[in-house]
């Protein structure tokens, strides 16, 4: 389970490196569809809860 909250430590991560890059983009109109905010959440979650399993007495 460590390693499932290591992958979700990584995912998030990603996810605010591809979000910051989107916030200060030169082309204000390229937008793009990715929802990074949400799967950065999503990857957060995913590494609190794996650690408190994997944790757990």
């Amino acid at each position: 389970m460590l390693i499932v909250s290591a992958a979700g430590a990584v995912v998030a991560v990603a996810a605010e490196v591809a979000d910051y890059r989107r916030r200060n983009r030169r082309d204000v109109d390229a937008v793009g569809f990715m929802p990074w905010r949400g799967i950065a959440l999503a990857g957060v979650a995913v590494a609190i809860f794996a650690a408190a399993f994997a944790l757990k007495p």
